[in-house]
């Protein structure tokens, strides 16, 4: 997902429906900030804020993700919608001559909440799929093990993928500036959003996916933490 289309499409609704970042705030029962940090791309609403969007605004959730009006997908509902009312409309007429079974592929996305499964740790993520695609999407981390106001020179927090004896690099989030900086301060700047990672999400095994971070001191000494990632349940 590109994060500053999905904040623009989110601004793009919100002033097509007239409506301010408190009146919105509000209506989510959220704080304007967040409104703001949605819009300008810093971060995103967790997932049943996503799909509570899509019915109040009457978007899709590809539309969403995909951070724009598809118009393809709307012609596409378009013709199912008319198709249907002309079979409505033709059993009426006919009066319950036969059964007909329609069937409507969903091609919306479904979520999985990704959650840190370490006590020292606490993840704000998920997982959006459909049948041709999946995303993963982390917003938060936070550390709760205790006190760390170590000032660190760098710190990598890196996503990985782990199939068997195979390791994948899928995302690195990197800081190295003049000014050091602790672990929280840190954190509260990673997001990941990877899109179109993986073709479908049932090929994610069991805890292989985990982040792991090192903070390097000015002495060169590294802590590092790794903190393996559970889907909340099997994907369909």
């Amino acid at each position: 997902m590109n994060q500053e289309k999905f904040g623009g499409f989110i601004k793009e609704i919100r002033k097509k429906h007239h409506l301010t970042q408190k009146q919105l705030a509000e209506k989510y029962n959220v704080t304007y900030q967040a409104v703001s940090k949605w819009e300008n791309g810093l971060n995103m609403p967790d997932t049943s804020l996503m799909k509570q969007m899509s019915k109040d605004f009457n978007i899709s959730l590809d539309d969403i993700f995909e951070g724009k009006y598809n118009k393809k997908n709307r012609k596409k509902q378009t013709l199912y919608i008319l198709s249907f009312t002309v079979i409505i409309i033709s059993l009426l007429l006919v009066g319950g001559i036969g059964i007909i079974h329609l069937v409507n592929k969903d091609k919306g996305f479904e979520f999985k909440m990704l959650k840190a499964n370490c006590a020292n740790f606490n993840i704000t993520g998920s997982i959006a799929y459909n049948n041709s695609k999946s995303s993963i999407y982390i917003s938060s981390v936070s550390y709760c093990g205790g006190d760390d106001m170590e000032k660190y020179s760098s710190i990598n927090c890196t996503l990985y993928e782990k199939n068997n004896e195979h390791t994948k690099i899928i995302d690195t989030y990197h800081y190295n500036e003049n000014k050091k900086i602790t672990l929280e301060e840190f954190l509260q700047q990673v997001v990941f959003a990877i899109d179109d990672y993986q073709k479908i999400c049932k090929t994610y095994s069991e805890e292989s996916l985990y982040l792991e971070i090192e903070a390097t001191k000015e002495t060169d000494k590294i802590t590092s933490y790794k903190i393996p990632l559970t889907i909340e349940s099997n994907c369909n």
